[in-house]
């Protein structure tokens, strides 16, 4: 099988799989709901840690 195509059916089974999930726990629909109104309330934060993670990474490289 090509990559493409598994990349396609990978991504088809990751949507159905979270589409069943929010099917059967309704739950997470209220759980996803309000982390993406935090999300776009705290978009500073989330920057501030992806800039953490990405400086923890690059002075955990070994320099040549």
């Amino acid at each position: 099988m090509n990559p493409r195509p598994k990349a396609a059916l990978r991504l088809a089974v990751l949507i159905c799989t979270a589409a069943l999930l929010f099917l059967l726990f309704p739950s997470a629909v209220g759980f996803a709901e309000g982390a993406a109104r935090n999300i776009r309330q705290l978009w500073w934060l989330i920057l501030l840690i992806c800039f953490a993670v990405w400086l923890i990474w690059a002075a955990g490289r070994r320099r040549e």
